[in-house]
């Protein structure tokens, strides 16, 4: 049984709170380092949040739930209005609010063409934590904010694109989370993805850990909070005895939380164990898994290569999240109390023998492996969702139009160079990347480097210089940099003014000179589709929009990719990160996914039947596995719209429904006394065995 409350506890919160209290007044003199708002991530019964957009309907609905389960939300802003919601005052704006509520954090539930504007607002009315839940926020809107993050000292960012933050402990919740799933305790949880960790909170709460501190940092392409920034908070969070790390495809942030913890594991005294999971192993190469950020562009690892360094520093790895809680428990030795850290000179898993990693090896835990089923192509070339890609020669065309630059096709001759611009996720700005060779596709060059440089001012001469060395040009003295430089600036001119996320050109140099050989532009779609902005583009794109089920799927808010291979098992999930790990523990068990399918965090009857309609448009699917976490969507509510678009769309082929979380039993209960041909489980590992079985017939 968790303790939620013991004399223990309360002590030492009230050392927290007035730890905490401290952490959000302003910043000393001479701080000026984005770093120094970490402390700001700790929140708890202390904290007072307000909220931006306080009058919408969704900010009101989980005001309302927020207040109910303890949080101390203190009023909110509504531009062009005043007066009382929820019995909290609602001012003009942030500085109103900030001089009369004196809030710690702020939640903004504004739209995603607004949201930028709504964060750039509450920074600079010195608001310590703010928190972004939107989607779809222009990535160039996000630059922005970045740059100015990164020169102030006072205010943190989680978000966009996340679930936010919440203490289970301190019963404050900033953002969407489904509270019944939380229980007080000991387990912090670092997530990218919302419903991962959803269902590792469900599965911590059933071991009878509890959570201490989680924090969503999302799935965005440039999180204000990165998981190796989560991790140093929960180092000295008192409440938190161990945590669960989620990350997925995308970046190098969990190369960046490996090295963290490499680094963290020996100078601790007590280090605290990390078990952690890494989504997309099974990714379709070039295309985006569902979350904004969830792609391995060139020069990222993949999956795997982040599982091998989580490892590699000591983390113990599970394929799927329903695993947290009993690993955890048993890594703990079946313990939650404080006191035993304090009293016991090492963690069971030390006395156990090796280190957790090592002690935990051959257990079965699920450490993701090769599929087989599946070969990532080794160019960048199919349709990413919420994304814009022109022909080539439209490219090309960009290209001269925006400077003097070589363009043309390539002759054969010449070692064919990387130059491309695109984001350096961990220093959250925009890079010049290049190699000086390209082997087996762009996607697979070694030796490629990433130079970042400032989003406002653009790449400077040194920049240039550093590009050319790494690219080993030659040529006659000057000319082939001085070619380069012009390059580059084109390029940037594109990115800047196009809103770009990645541009990549192929390059040789001949006769002193740099030429580009061949060129592939992806754009932000949310500009267009959240702001309004680059509507030339989308006439240029006009025509290729992929295959049918693609564009059906993107039609209703579904992301469906479809891939390639033998696979048999059509696969729908309520959320990206769980859309990709269900492919991935498919995979391990046994299984060929025919297709990723995320209906989005919230599974509607339209969105259940429309995704049974894009998946049965594949012939090669056998079985449907439906994989439902019940956070933000109720167990019963999904049965009944499984059920409804079986019979409406006359089924010839079994559907298992795996559903976990609020209203689980119920749920089952309804699919097993529907007389139809569908199977109902709670446990993943039977769902699977039950998926995987028309392989053997």
């Amino acid at each position: 049984m968790v303790r939620a409350s013991t004399p223990v506890r309360v002590h030492r919160s009230v050392r927290r709170h007035v730890r905490c209290c401290r952490a959000f007044s302003a910043a000393a003199p001479g701080h000026d380092s984005y770093v120094d708002t970490l402390p700001n991530l700790r929140i708890g019964r202390h904290t007072r949040v307000m909220f931006q957009g306080f009058t919408g309907k969704q900010a009101t609905a989980d005001a309302t739930e927020s207040i109910a389960w303890g949080t101390n939300i203190v009023g909110g802003v509504k531009p062009g209005w005043t007066g009382e919601h929820l019995g909290r005052p609602v001012l003009l704006t942030v500085r109103e609010a900030v001089e009369q509520l004196k809030p710690h954090a702020t939640a903004i539930y504004v739209s995603a063409h607004h949201a930028a504007a709504a964060i750039e607002e509450a920074i600079e009315a010195g608001v310590p934590l703010i928190v972004a839940v939107a989607e779809h926020v222009p990535l160039h809107d996000m630059l922005r904010i970045h740059s100015i993050l990164q020169t102030q000292s006072k205010s943190r960012l989680v978000g966009p694109n996340s679930p936010g933050i919440i203490s289970a402990v301190g019963r404050c919740r900033i953002g969407f989370q489904p509270l019944p799933c939380f229980v007080p305790g000991w387990i912090g949880i670092i997530a990218k993805s919302g419903t991962l960790s959803y269902e590792t909170v469900a599965s911590t709460t059933r071991a009878g850990l509890g959570q201490s501190l989680c924090i969503g940092v999302g799935g965005d392409i440039l999180p204000g909070t990165d998981l190796r920034e989560a991790l140093s908070v929960l180092e000295d969070d008192p409440d938190t005895d161990a945590t669960a790390l989620i990350g997925e495809i995308g970046g190098t942030g969990e190369m960046d939380a490996a090295a963290w913890i490499k680094d963290y594991r020996p100078r601790a005294k007590l280090p605290k164990p990390i078990v952690g999971l890494v989504a997309g192993v099974n990714e379709a190469r070039g295309r985006i898994m569902g979350h904004a950020g969830a792609f391995t562009a060139v020069g990222e690892p993949d999956a795997r290569t982040k599982i091998a360094a989580l490892e590699d520093a000591g983390v113990t790895m599970v394929n799927h999240p329903a695993k947290f809680g009993g690993v955890l428990k048993a890594i703990l030795g079946g313990e939650t109390s404080h006191t035993r850290r304090d009293t016991v000179g090492s963690w069971v898993g030390d006395r156990l023998g090796g280190t957790q990693r090592r002690q935990f090896h051959g257990f079965a835990i699920g450490k993701p492996r090769p599929s087989g089923h599946y070969q990532p192509p080794t160019r960048c070339s199919q349709q990413q969702r919420r994304h814009i890609h022109l022909a080539e020669d439209k490219c090309m065309d960009l290209l001269r139009a925006a400077g003097q630059v070589n363009c043309g096709t390539y002759s054969g001759h010449g070692t064919r160079g990387l130059l491309a611009i695109g984001i350096n996720r961990s220093t959250r700005s925009p890079c010049i990347i290049a190699a000086p060779a390209i082997h087996e596709g762009e996607l697979l060059t070694p030796n490629v480097r990433h130079f970042p440089f400032d989003f406002q001012r653009g790449p400077d001469q040194l920049a240039s210089e550093r590009v050319a060395s790494h690219l080993q040009l030659g040529g006659s003295k000057g000319s082939a940099v001085d070619s380069l430089r012009q390059a580059i600036a084109s390029l940037f001119a594109i990115f800047f003014n196009k809103e770009a996320y990645l541009m990549t050109t192929h390059i040789v140099e001949r006769l002193g000179a740099i030429k580009i050989v061949a060129a592939q532009f992806s754009f932000d779609d949310a500009a267009f589709r959240s702001a309004g902005r680059q509507r030339d583009l989308h006439m240029l794109a006009a025509g290729s929009s992929g295959d049918q089920p693609d564009a059906a799927a993107e039609n209703s808010g579904i992301a469906y990719i479809r891939l390639p291979g033998d696979g048999f098992i059509g696969t729908l999930a309520n959320g990206a990160g769980l859309a990709m790990n269900t492919v991935d523990a498919l995979a391990e068990a046994g299984g060929k996914a025919a297709n990723f399918l995320d209906t989005g965090g919230k599974a509607t009857s339209e969105t259940v039947k429309e995704s049974f309609r894009v998946i049965l448009q594949d012939q090669r699917v056998r079985v449907v596995f439906v994989n439902i976490f019940g956070g933000l969507t109720l167990g019963d509510m999904i049965a009944r719209e499984v059920i409804m678009a079986f019979q409406e769309l006359s089924l010839d082929i079994p559907v298992v429904v795996r559903i976990r979380g609020t209203n689980e039993n119920e749920g089952e209960k309804l699919i097993a006394e529907s007389g139809l041909p569908l199977f109902a489980f709670d446990d993943f590992e039977e769902a699977a065995a039950k998926a995987i079985e028309p392989s053997h017939a």
